[in-house]
Parts: structure tokens; C-alpha cells; sequence
């Protein structure tokens, strides 16, 4: 450590001019090789001989000194506890414009340093930002995309700094989608693979940015990569798929880039949807569903996605995972199953679905399965609630013997579950009620409905729909007769002084077609 000592000397004391360039290079070399010894050690020495203001004569001196001086202060900003001396001695401000000189070698020290003695420095990553750091990165990934080294180094600032709000916006004015669709394309080392994928993934936060991606063609570098991990077993390439599916689905939250990448069925990421489907791969399979999920937040989409089948490409993964699989898989499949149900059209088509309608009947007794089971039960629902066509599809649903199912959801412990079950029911009642009113008599749907009404801890909004359904019941005689025998007429009266206005003046309307002729009410 004693030539040490000399190096630090002759760089603090001189400068290119009195000593010499070979010197001064001599000097720093000597630094490194202290620093490769012994850096703990070697960092002190350097700390306290308070050498490191020195760093900025010798960073905008000859280049040749500017390199080395860069490339010792990579080394040096290694250890933590020399990155506030780095800071404190003003090395940033001379570091910065550094990143705009055609020196590769440079850049890449430039890179390092910056990048080292900023790690995890809120404010300073800020102060970068603001000084326009951004643009030289994205410029230098631009001029140099070949340079392993410099490539990377820049992919990990931007992971550093692309966190701020600061610099997504800063990114949106760049083209650094291109640059990032394209090295994602060349790349085929796990490690870049790794940084490039959480690089993007950060960026997906910002719609803007999502957009440009999409534009640039994101989603066809992402289902390549996809096609080349899904064979591999390897734990490294395993990560790496998961990044790629979590990227698609982060690309897809955006309304614009979905649409973009939905592209009326033929993007590429929809074309893959069936293959990921059907992959072994649970986390393909997951990423498929969710996929669907959000091109269903569309109207049209459903439609489109409908015509195109995906709903039986959903219900053969559902069989897969119903018994014994995925939870995660269940969700999403049976989230994309209720957002394609949601418009008119395609609930239509899929209301009138035979295939469909005996899987969810089947799981709707599937007792052993909550989760699966509740799902089920509210897309049934949902079918009969969004159709325009609701007539054909209480013929289906009965036929597939889902009646009773609905039924027995108005009695779930869940008020969503209940209130979509007890509309349901009230638009088959009042569409249907003379075809499916034997149905509803087995399932004891009028006894079902008093012990709701008659239940305290039943809230005003399901006992509201409940009587409303209730009186669309009435207008059958033999329901009537049920409703009677049951002795619905004393929960009624007492319902008519209920604290909830809405629920007193349904009540007491019940009431008053209970207590018609019977003969008043039609056939």
C-alpha cells in the first residue's frame, strides 16, 4: 500500500501538463491494482487522502486520462461506503456529460460509475432525470446496440431509474421501445434476457409507454421468446418465461395497447392464446386466460372471440385444472368466461351453448370445489341477466338442468351471489314463468324466498329483489298456492313496517297480489 500512497500523492499533487499523461495513467493503473489487492483497505487510504476531488480534473482532462479516471471510479464506487465521498466531491455533475461522447470505452466506465455511486439514491437518480440522463442512455443503446458491455450497463440504469415517474415520462419522448424490442429480439443470454424483460416490465406501468411497445412491436419479440423457454426445463429459463407471460398481461391493462395488440383477433398475441392454452406449461396456460380476460373488457372483442370459439378452448382448460389443478388457472379461465359473457351478442351465443351450459350445471354442484362452484353459479347467471335473447336461453339452461343451481345461489352466504341469482330468476319468471315453473317448484324456490324474507341477517337490498321476484311468481297459480301454504302473507305484513321504505312499499305491493282473487291474476 506504500506505492499506493504515491499514486494518490502524484495525482493529487499534478496534473497532465507537470507530470505527464503516461504518469498520471501510471498513477491510476496503480489505483486499480490496490483496489483488485485490497479494496477495503485501498478505499481508505483513498478516503483519507482526500484524493477523489482530484477524480474531476483528471475526468474532463486528456481522454485518454478521462478513461482510466472513469473506469477507477467504477472500481472505487464498489464499495458503499465510498459513495457519499464520490457524491460529496461533485463527481456527478463532471460525470453526466460524459455520456455524450462517442468514446465507447468511456461511455462504459461513464456507465458504471455513475450507475454505482447512484444505486438506490432516491434523490440523485432525480437530479439525473432532471439533467437529462435519459436521453443519453437511450442514445448510446441507439449508436451501440452490438456492445455487449455497454448495452448492459445501460439496461441497468435504466432498471434503476426507470421506477421514477420522472423518467417514464422523460422515456415516452424517446424511442426506446425500439431500442428495447430490438435487443430483446438479438438476445439469448438468460442473465440480458433477465434485465431487458424487468426494463419493460417497469415501462408497461405507463400507458404511454405501453402503447409505444405495442407499436414497436413488443409483442412479437415476447411471444418469440415464449416459443423458445416453453421446452426448456431449466430454472433460469423458467424465470424468464414468467417474466415474458407477466409482461404480456401488464402490456394488456392498458386500454389502447389492448386493442392495439387485439388487433380484431389477428395480433399475434391472441393468435397464440389457443397453443398457450393448450401448453403444459401451467404458467402459459395462465397467461392464455388472463389474456382473454382483458381483450374481454371490449365489447366487440367478445363478440369477436366468441364467433372464434375461444369459450370451448377455455371450458377443455377448466376440466383440466376443476378437480385437482391450478387455482389461479380456475380464476382467470372463469374471469374470461364472465367477460365474454357480459355483452348482449355474445351472451346470446353463449347462453344458447349446450357444451357450455352442461359444464357449468356440472360444476355448479360441484360442492367440493367453492371456488369453481361460485363462479359457475354467477356466469350462469350473468348469461340470463345479459342476454338479448333471454327467452332461448331459460329453454337452454333448463334443458341443461341449471335452474335448480340458480335457485339455490339465491341462498348463498354472499349478497353479490344472491342479488345476481334473484335477478336472474326474475327475468326467467317474467319471461318464462309457465315453462319452467315446475322447475322452480322442485327446486322449492318459493320456500327458498320466505326463509330469505324471513331471515334477520338477510339485507334490505336481497329482500327488496327477493319480493320482487316473489311477485313475478304469483302470477302462477300454483306458485301462489305454494306462497300460501308456506304462510308468506304474516312475513309480508311484517315486512310492510320494515325499516328500509323500499323494502315496506315491496312488501306491501306482495301483499296486495296475495290477497287478489285469485281469478284477477290470469291463467
Amino acid at each position: 500500500m506504500e506505492s499506493l500512497e504515491l499514486h494518490l500523492k502524484r495525482l493529487k499533487l499534478g496534473d497532465e501538463d507537470t507530470e505527464g499523461e503516461d504518469e498520471i495513467l501510471e498513477s491510476l493503473g496503480g489505483v486499480l491494482q490496490a483496489l483488485a489487492e485490497d479494496k477495503h483497505k485501498a478505499s481508505t487510504l483513498l478516503a483519507e487522502g482526500e484524493i477523489l476531488p482530484a477524480f474531476g480534473r483528471l475526468l474532463q482532462s486528456t481522454p485518454a486520462c478521462a478513461v482510466k479516471a472513469a473506469q477507477v471510479l467504477a472500481e472505487i464506487a464498489k464499495n458503499e461506503e465510498m459513495k457519499t465521498p464520490c457524491i460529496n466531491a461533485g463527481l456527478i455533475p463532471i460525470l453526466v456529460p460524459l455520456l455524450n461522447s462517442t468514446n465507447q470505452e468511456l461511455l462504459l466506465h461513464t456507465g458504471r460509475a455513475i450507475g454505482r455511486i447512484c444505486y438506490d439514491n432516491n434523490d440523485l437518480q432525480e437530479q439525473l432525470v432532471a439533467a437529462g440522463v435519459i436521453d443519453s442512455l437511450v442514445r448510446i443503446l441507439s449508436n451501440y446496440p452490438d456492445d455487449e458491455a455497454l448495452v448492459r450497463v445501460n439496461l441497468l440504469a435504466l432498471s434503476n431509474l426507470a421506477d421514477l415517474d420522472t423518467a417514464k415520462e422523460a422515456l415516452s419522448k424517446t424511442k426506446v421501445a425500439e431500442q428495447l424490442v430490438h435487443q430483446l429480439r438479438q438476445v439469448n443470454h438468460h442473465e440480458k434476457v433477465e434485465i431487458i424483460l424487468e426494463v419493460l416490465q417497469t415501462l408497461a406501468e405507463n400507458d404511454a409507454l405501453k402503447l409505444q411497445l405495442a407499436e414497436a412491436g413488443i409483442q412479437d419479440a415476447v411471444t418469440e421468446l415464449l416459443l423458445r423457454l416453453q421446452d426448456s426445463s431449466k430454472p433460469e429459463d423458467m424465470c424468464s418465461l414468467k417474466a415474458a407471460s407477466d409482461l404480456i398481461v401488464s402490456l394488456l391493462l392498458g386500454d389502447e395497447s389492448m386493442q392495439q395488440l387485439f388487433a380484431e383477433g389477428r395480433g399475434v398475441i391472441y393468435q397464440s392464446v389457443g397453443m398457450w392454452l393448450a401448453s403444459k406449461h401451467t404458467q402459459l396456460q395462465l397467461t392464455g386466460a388472463l389474456a382473454i380476460a382483458n381483450f374481454a373488457r371490449n365489447d366487440g372483442n367478445c363478440v369477436r372471440m366468441v364467433q372464434l370459439g375461444v369459450v370451448h378452448q377455455l371450458l377443455d382448460l377448466l376440466e383440466q385444472h376443476v378437480e385437482s389443478g391450478d387455482v389461479s388457472v380456475q380464476h382467470a379461465a372463469l374471469s374470461a368466461l364472465r367477460n365474454l359473457a357480459i355483452p348482449a351478442e355474445a351472451a346470446e351465443e353463449m347462453g344458447q351453448d349446450p357444451t357450455l351450459l352442461n359444464r357449468l350445471a356440472q360444476w355448479c354442484g360441484s360442492k367440493d370445489h367453492a371456488g369453481v362452484c361460485g363462479e359457475a353459479n354467477r356466469l350462469l347467471a350473468s348469461l340470463l341477466r345479459h342476454s338479448r335473447s333471454p327467452q332461448e336461453v331459460v329453454k337452454a339452461i333448463q334443458e341443461a338442468q341449471g335452474v335448480k343451481h340458480l335457485v339455490s345461489m339465491a341462498t348463498s352466504e354472499h349478497v353479490i351471489m344472491q342479488n345476481e341469482a334473484l335477478i336472474a330468476l326474475a327475468i326467467a319468471s317474467a319471461i318464462s314463468l309457465e315453462n319452467i315453473k315446475e322447475a322452480f317448484k322442485e327446486a322449492q324456490l318459493v320456500q327458498n324466498i320466505h326463509k330469505l324474507l324471513q331471515s334477520e341477517s338477510t339485507g334490505p337490498e336481497v329482500k327488496y329483489n327477493a319480493i320482487g321476484l316473489l311477485c313475478s311468481l304469483l302470477s302462477s297459480a300454483e306458485l301462489r298456492e305454494e306462497a300460501e301454504e308456506d304462510q308468506l302473507t304474516s312475513t309480508l305484513e311484517a315486512l310492510c313496517g320494515h325499516s328500509n321504505d323500499n323494502v315496506a312499499k315491496q312488501a306491501l305491493m306482495a301483499l296486495q297480489i296475495l290477497n287478489e282473487e285469485p281469478s284477477l291474476l290470469g291463467p
